[in-house]
């Protein structure tokens, strides 16, 4: 019987310590051995000669939209897109029809995911009004990441705009909990200032002050309460320089398109350039990549939310906010990694070290001996252009279309298995619900 199941041959090795061409052994779901290990022992080699293999990247903000919006994205189809671009796992959020915010609602979409998405998985639980003194058992249900607050740009229960709201909220759960933050009574306010047919207006009236205003305000709340926040999509540079002083209790999220995207992007792009919170100015993409460079960001979130191209094509305002980005993440970063604005190592960091670190993902997050064979396998050297046709997304666009990029994902490995390998898909879906260190459940 041989020792290992698959060895990835002769790959560099991107890890906790450092850069350099070793052997991975898998047996099972795990990583078994890490070395110069001989081909003979393996029933299957994988040649991995001239590739990087990285841990298994975690996208932790994406929008699935199932139950109830699956005419623009389901659960297979978005991890389908996930796996296609490389990321091995991901967190999804709450805002669904219903929204996610029982027990009931949340393992609900557990049965529908598990055995049916591509990659691994962990639901938000929403935080509301209503659901408050629930949190405390729904935070620990299997499978669910944390609590996700929306304290601006959302409808019905699922909006949190009050400091006494949130602070309810914050005091009642234990774990580190997600915010969408950006001030609903300031954008409430500034709604004349949306121009009709003028999507660039968009960041007028969702300006800068409205996420620095409530990124205060949930700070303060979190020392009140003694609780940790993640605070999601940072989009400006203000919010980047107060979060610096506040790293105690809150982390710190940011995406591709803030750091990819600037103002032109409303002239090529239109209403599909449309996120809440906004893309940008050039000054603002400068303090976020800052924020990267000194280490107050801690992950990579992609905030993939996909609409159809009927939705996006509607005049502004009454287009919906939300774009592609899942399966992108991996290429428009790796971009990013040679041009020379980050390092692989810091890549690294921020998509499979850092969601480990913060949110505490039980054998995920390393190429270690005991985790599981989650591995991103990307060639650094390819040179590809994205095209809506290579989107696996049931939305079926991406505002990169036509851009040029230099790294690609060559594979995703799920738990030992090769979902994908050369932008073929290889295995049947079987994600299966994360595992996290605080809400570890006994072995039955």
């Amino acid at each position: 019987m041989a020792q290992y199941d698959v060895i990835f041959k002769d790959g560099t090795v991107v890890n906790q310590d450092g850069i350099h061409v070793t052997d991975i052994g898998v047996k099972g779901e795990r990583i078994v051995a890490l070395g110069s290990l001989d081909a003979a022992s393996a029933e299957k080699v994988v040649d991995c000669r001239g590739l990087h293999i990285l841990p298994g990247v975690i996208d932790t903000q994406v929008h699935f939209r199932e139950p109830g919006l699956e005419h623009k994205e389901d659960l297979e189809s978005g991890s389908l897109s996930a796996v296609m671009g490389g990321v091995t796992g991901v967190f999804e959020m709450p805002n669904t029809n219903p929204l996610t915010i029982t027990a009931e609602t949340f393992r609900d979409k557990i049965a529908r995911a598990t055995n049916r998405m591509h990659c691994d998985f962990a639901f938000y639980i929403g935080g509301t009004h209503d659901n408050v003194a629930e949190l405390p058992e729904l935070e620990r249900l299997p499978g669910c990441v944390g609590v996700k607050v929306f304290m601006g740009s959302s409808t019905g229960s699922l909006l949190v705009s009050d400091d006494a709201g949130v602070k309810s909220i914050l005091s009642v759960i234990r774990r580190r909990a997600a915010f969408h933050s950006e001030d609903e009574y300031r954008l409430e306010e500034r709604k004349p200032l949306r121009v009709p047919n003028d999507p660039s207006s968009h960041p007028v009236w969702r300006d800068p002050e409205a996420a620095l205003m409530s990124t205060k305000r949930l700070v303060r709340l979190a020392r009140e309460t003694g609780k940790r926040i993640h605070v999601l999509h940072i989009s400006t540079a203000e919010e980047m320089l107060f979060l610096a002083d506040h790293k105690d209790v809150a982390s710190v999220e940011v995406t591709p398109h803030h750091l990819t995207l600037d103002e032109t992007a409303y002239t090529r792009l239109g209403t599909y350039a449309q996120m809440n919170p906004p893309v940008r100015d050039a000054a603002h993409r400068k303090g976020i990549w800052a924020g990267v460079d000194n280490g107050v960001a801690d992950i990579l979130g992609s905030d993939h939310a996909p609409h159809t191209r009927e939705e996006k094509d509607k005049p502004y305002p009454n287009s919906p906010s939300g774009m592609t980005g899942v399966q992108t993440l991996v290429p428009v970063m790796l971009d990013h990694v040679n041009a020379g604005r980050m390092s692989l190592e810091r890549f690294v960091d921020m998509t499979s070290a850092g969601p480990n670190r913060l949110f505490g993902i039980a054998n995920k997050g390393r190429i270690a001996v005991g985790y599981d064979a989650d591995l991103t396998i990307v060639d650094l050297k390819r040179e590809e252009t994205i095209r809506d046709e290579w989107v696996a997304s049931r939305a079926g666009w991406t505002p990169y279309n036509g851009v040029k990029v230099k790294g690609w994902p060559v594979g995703t490995i799920l738990r030992g298995r090769t979902v994908m390998w050369e932008n073929e898909l290889l295995a049947a879906s079987t994600g299966q619900p994360m595992r996290f260190l605080e809400t570890l459940q006994p072995v039955a």
